[in-house]
C-alpha cells in the first residue's frame, strides 16, 4: 500500500486536475440537465462525466506506470500508461454514443427546454473551468517539449508540440480541447433553441458534441497503440545524436534506437571509435556518455555498444541535434 501511495505522488499532475475539476463539473452539470431536461446539457453531463473517469484512470495508469522494474517484467512498466489509456476510450466511446443516440432522438421529436439562464450560467462555468485546464495541459506540453512560450504563442506551439508530450497530456489536452469547444457549441445550440423555433438546435449540438468525442477515442487510440507497442522517438534520438556527437573520442554512430515506452525511453546506441583505444579508455567513454544521455528526461534504460572506425562518416549531424 505505502508503494502504491508513492506512485500516486508521481502520477500526472494534468490528469489529476482535470479529472477533479471535471467531477465537479459533471455534478454542476447534472444537477442542471435534472431541473431542465436540456439535451445540450444532457450532452455535455455525458462528456464531462467520460472525461472526468477518463482523466482518473489516466492519472492512475501514468502512476504505475513509474513502478520499477521486477524479475518478471524486466523492461518496467512504461508502456502500462498505454494500455490504461487504450482501456480508458472505450469508456470516452459508449460516452459519445449515448451523445449522438439522445442527440438524434431530439432532432426526431424535438422539445423546448426549460430553465435557459440556469443552462446557459452552468455552461458558461464549464467553459471556464475546462479552458483553465486546458491551459494547464498546454504548459505541461511546453515542459516536456522545453519550449519557454507564453501568452497566445503558448496556444500555437503547443499543438505543434503535442507529439512530443506524455501520453497523459496529450490525453487531457485533446478532451479539454473538445470539451471547451463542446461548451461553446452547446450554449449557442441552447441560445437558438430559446430565441428560435429551432429547438432540434440542441439535438444538432449534441450529434457534434458526440462526434468530438469519437475525434479523441480515434486519435488517442492511434497513438497510444503505437506506443503500446513500442514506437521510435525521433525527437529523442536526435537530441541525443547530438550529445553523443560531441564527444571528442566518438568518431562516428552506426546505430542509434530510441523506442518510447510510455513516459519512459529506452535508449541502443553502437559507436565508432578508435581501434587502438584500450577496455579501459572505452569503458571511461562509456560511462561518460552513459551519464549524459540519462541526464535527459525520461531516458531508464542505456545501452552502448562499440566498432571500429571505418573513416566512413555515416551519422550526421543536424541543427535540431545541437539543442
Amino acid at each position: 500500500m505505502g508503494e502504491f501511495i508513492t506512485l500516486l505522488k508521481r502520477g500526472n499532475r494534468s490528469a489529476l486536475t482535470a479529472g477533479i475539476v471535471n467531477s465537479v463539473i459533471a455534478i454542476i452539470k447534472a444537477v442542471a440537465y435534472v431541473l431542465t431536461g436540456n439535451v445540450a446539457m444532457f450532452a455535455e453531463m455525458m462528456h464531462t462525466i467520460g472525461d472526468a473517469a477518463n482523466q482518473f484512470f489516466v492519472f492512475i495508469g501514468s502512476a504505475l506506470s513509474k513502478k520499477a522494474p521486477t524479475k518478471r517484467f524486466p523492461n518496467g512498466f512504461g508502456r502500462l500508461v498505454n494500455l490504461v489509456l487504450l482501456g480508458a476510450i472505450l469508456f470516452v466511446g459508449i460516452m459519445a454514443y449515448e451523445t449522438i443516440h439522445e442527440g438524434i432522438a431530439h432532432i426526431i421529436e424535438p422539445t423546448e427546454s426549460t430553465g435557459f439562464w440556469i443552462t446557459l450560467s452552468v455552461l458558461f462555468v464549464g467553459v471556464v473551468l475546462e479552458s483553465g485546464v486546458f491551459y494547464k495541459a498546454m504548459q505541461e506540453i511546453a515542459h516536456d517539449a522545453r519550449l519557454t512560450s507564453k501568452g497566445p504563442k503558448l496556444i500555437l506551439d503547443s499543438f505543434r508540440a503535442l507529439k512530443q508530450a506524455k501520453p497523459a497530456t496529450r490525453l487531457v489536452f485533446l478532451e479539454d480541447l473538445v470539451a471547451t469547444a463542446g461548451g461553446l457549441v452547446a450554449m449557442i445550440a441552447v441560445i437558438i433553441s430559446h430565441l428560435t423555433p429551432f429547438h432540434q438546435a440542441e439535438g444538432i449540438a449534441s450529434i457534434l458534441i458526440g462526434l468530438m468525442m469519437f475525434y479523441v477515442v480515434g486519435n488517442v487510440f492511434l497513438q497510444n497503440a503505437a506506443g503500446a507497442l513500442g514506437e521510435a522517438d525521433e525527437t529523442m534520438a536526435a537530441r541525443i545524436g547530438g550529445i553523443i556527437m560531441r564527444d571528442p573520442d566518438v568518431r562516428d554512430i552506426s546505430k542509434l534506437e530510441v523506442i518510447k515506452e510510455g513516459d519512459h525511453f529506452h535508449v541502443e546506441v553502437e559507436i565508432e571509435v578508435d581501434p587502438t583505444l584500450t577496455i579501459a579508455l572505452a569503458d571511461d567513454i562509456k560511462d561518460r556518455l552513459e551519464l549524459q544521455i540519462r541526464l535527459q528526461q525520461g531516458i531508464i534504460d542505456v545501452t552502448i555498444g562499440f566498432d571500429e572506425d571505418d573513416n566512413i562518416q555515416q551519422y550526421i549531424v543536424s541543427t535540431n541535434e545541437t539543442r
